[in-house]
């Protein structure tokens, strides 16, 4: 989202026990009662058993079946945002996987808002934010109907040109971008503590997109000016937000990297259009590709994906392709939640293919996307038409039910993961 709004994928498997363990152990116990203790040269010298070795490595076995049999907290979160989604209706599924917003600072139409329609996230525009801190801090709790299950509580936070919080004064990309990459970790270790303070828990806010040009559209929000420059720095963001300490009662704030696959090489804004490209996929990895591979290997827990067509990769804009989804996934390794895009700034590109936003949605869902942000274009009763469409995306099989379910299930162990977050904060 811009100024004026703001390891590989597939489905995944429950975690595999060690089945070789309890063979190793029936072969031990069986090799122990074959060998008698008061016939072996090993027991008549030591005066134990000939199977004491071996129990005692069996023993050490079983205990290492033990520890290895035990979950990792990612393995048991996984297991319970599983559990959660196997008991949603197909209706709770549908709303899980969309974030909207709506406006005004009116804490408790927001909270109806969130929980009437079960959304999985609520975008905090600069008409949802007060002027004072305290103030968005009830908005953001009550929009909370349950802290242990939060829904994702989004804003742009860049700093600069792009900001929600009237107070953040921090320093930003127009400024980092010639400044060691050192001062970038230290600007959103910041930034990141001012969002966790007033309960916010993503942010849409780190921008990887390498511009061509200091005339390009996203020039002054980018963090770097060359990939190399870019990466570390993106790197140093995410590192940063990670090292943010929690506010009181608060948690982790999760980052977001946006555009992929990145706006520098299509230019335009994509607000009113959707900018492309005709670089092949052999030039974008050698230059816009390393700022998002830097951002998922330093642990960015959210990756949006934007409404830019490169078309020698793909006609579609990146938001609505397969391809593009399978590249994040399977070359770059990213395991976390795949944003989209404000989807309704589909509408203003004039394309007629994308003139319906649930089409849009439900679209941007089937190609991989796992959380589908919608804003423009919405007013109150749009939403539900949209997860009436999702729904029935999947009933007629144009989504299929297992993508939807790998969705939900991405989006609801990071709302586990915050709230964990929360309680231990």
């Amino acid at each position: 989202m811009g100024h004026v709004i703001g390891t590989p994928s597939g489905p995944r498997t429950p975690r595999a026990l060690p089945a070789l363990t309890g063979i190793a152990l029936l072969f031990a116990l069986a090799l122990t009662a074959c060998v008698p203790a008061s016939t072996s040269p090993d027991a008549a010298e030591t005066g134990g058993s000939a199977g004491g070795d071996s129990a005692s490595a069996a023993d050490e076995d079983a205990s290492a079946a033990d520890d290895a049999s035990i979950p990792t907290p990612a393995e048991a979160r996984h297991e319970r945002a599983e559990a959660i989604v196997d008991a949603m209706t197909p209706r709770e599924r549908a709303a899980s996987v969309l974030m909207s917003t709506r406006s005004g600072t009116n804490a408790k139409r927001i909270r109806s808002f969130v929980k009437k329609n079960g959304l999985g996230g609520f975008i905090l525009m600069g008409g949802n934010v007060p002027a004072d801190p305290d103030e968005l801090r009830e908005i953001t709790a009550a929009a909370t109907p349950d802290p242990s299950f939060p829904p994702l509580l989004a804003v742009d936070e860049e700093g600069g040109i792009v900001s929600r919080l009237p107070w953040d004064h921090l320093p930003a990309a127009d400024t980092l971008k010639d400044e060691p990459a050192k001062r970038t970790k230290a600007a959103f270790r910041a930034r990141t503590e001012l969002l966790s303070e007033v309960g916010i828990n993503v942010n849409f806010g780190i921008v990887a997109d390498v511009p061509g040009s200091e005339g390009s559209f996203i020039f002054e929000r980018a963090l770097g000016r060359t990939p190399k420059a870019s990466a570390a720095r993106v790197a140093a963001a995410v590192s940063g937000a990670h090292a943010a300490p929690s506010g009181d009662g608060q948690g982790f704030v999760a980052s977001t990297l946006k555009h992929f696959p990145g706006h520098g090489a299509a230019e335009g804004d994509s607000h009113i259009g959707v900018p492309s490209t005709g670089i092949s996929l052999k030039l974008w990895r050698k230059t816009h590709a390393p700022p998002f591979r830097a951002g998922i290997e330093a642990g960015a827990e959210l990756l949006m994906v934007g409404h830019l067509a490169y078309t020698a990769v793909d006609e579609k804009p990146a938001s609505l392709s397969k391809r593009w989804h399978r590249i994040a996934r399977d070359e770059l390794g990213f395991e976390g939640v795949i944003v989209s895009d404000d989807l309704g700034m589909l509408l203003s590109s004039g394309v007629p293919a994308y003139a319906n936003i649930a089409k849009d949605v439900v679209r941007s869902l089937a190609a991989g996307t796992d959380l589908a942000l919608v804003i423009q274009g919405l007013d109150d009763r749009s939403i539900s038409g949209i997860i009436d469409a999702v729904e029935a995306a999947v009933d007629s099989g144009r989504l299929p039910a297992s993508r939807l379910h790998d969705a939900a299930t991405r989006v609801a162990e990071l709302r586990l993961r915050i709230g964990e977050a929360a309680a231990n904060g």
